[in-house]
Parts: structure tokens; C-alpha cells; sequence
């Protein structure tokens, strides 16, 4: 759960008039899901309605796990997530001689696609919504055959609305 929001009075920044800035913190729980890329935006928005109290932020997410990966891509076509799970096999396949295999054979390929495509994203916020382009969603990149929950912190920074 949050800390709820702090603010303070603040000037204007980029020309943008901002009587008092916010933070706002808290841990989103995503449901398990299989290996694979699942878009999941509108999971992590609504556990995270303060965004709209926001006039313009950043909203800065991190995925709090080794073997998972946090990823803004195509929203629209999911043949798109079909062949990145394709790509990242071929280059972090199972079958490579790894030395760390004690949590099984999906784990140490799941650690460097986790390193490859990284678990932290920030994103603009504007009028009470991600600044997304056209096409992007946030992915969870589950790398594992049989994850359990995952979870993202989640920190909001920005100039609150007058409300």
C-alpha cells in the first residue's frame, strides 16, 4: 500500500504553473502469470488511480524481481510479444551450459534476459495519464515456465491538479 501523497508549494517549471507537487509511493502486485510477454498497463493503472491527481509527473516503475523483465513496446499486434519470447529463446536459450542450474533450467536464461531488457521504466505523466505514444503498452516479461506474483514499485513525482 502507498504512503499516500506529500506536497509542497513549488514555482513554475518548463513553463508550466505548478502551485504544489506531490510524491506518491506504492507496491502494485500483478497476478502470476505464464512465461511470456503480457501487456499489462492497464493492471498496474488501476492499482494506481493517483496518476490522474497529477498534472504532469513521472511516474517511475521498478519491477522487483531477477528472472522477469519490464518492457514498453507494441501494444497492438501480439504477434509482436510471440516473437520477442522467440528472439530472447535463441539468445539466452536453456539448453546453454550454465553453471547456476539449482533452481532449474529456466532460471539462469530468465536472470539475463531480465539483464538484457531491464526491470525499471520512467514515464510521463500528463493530465492525470501516461504520456504513452499511439502503440506502447508496459509489458511483463515473465522469463520463468511457473512464476508466482510479481511485483512493482511505483513512484509518481510531479505537479499536482488544482483539485
Amino acid at each position: 500500500s502507498g504512503l499516500g501523497l506529500h506536497s509542497s508549494n513549488m514555482a513554475s517549471s518548463a513553463g508550466i504553473q505548478c502551485g504544489k507537487t506531490g510524491w506518491f509511493e506504492t507496491v502494485v502486485k500483478l497476478s502470476p502469470r505464464p512465461r511470456g510477454f503480457h501487456i499489462v498497463t492497464d493492471e498496474i493503472l488501476k492499482q494506481v488511480p493517483q496518476v490522474k491527481k497529477f498534472k504532469v509527473g513521472l511516474m517511475h516503475l521498478l519491477l522487483q524481481h531477477t528472472s522477469a523483465s519490464l518492457c514498453l513496446n507494441e501494444n497492438a499486434d501480439p504477434d509482436v510479444r510471440v516473437d520477442m519470447e522467440m528472439i530472447m529463446n535463441k539468445i539466452a536459450p536453456e539448453e546453454a551450459p550454465w553453471v547456476h542450474t539449482m533452481e532449474g533450467p529456466d532460471d539462469m536464461p530468465g536472470h539475463v534476459k531480465s539483464a538484457l531488457m531491464g526491470v525499471s521504466h520512467t514515464i510521463p505523466i500528463s493530465g492525470g495519464r501516461l504520456k504513452l505514444g499511439t502503440w506502447q503498452g508496459l509489458w511483463l516479461c515473465e522469463h520463468r515456465d511457473r512464476a508466482s506474483s510479481r511485483k512493482i514499485a511505483v513512484t509518481i513525482h510531479g505537479c499536482l491538479t488544482d483539485e
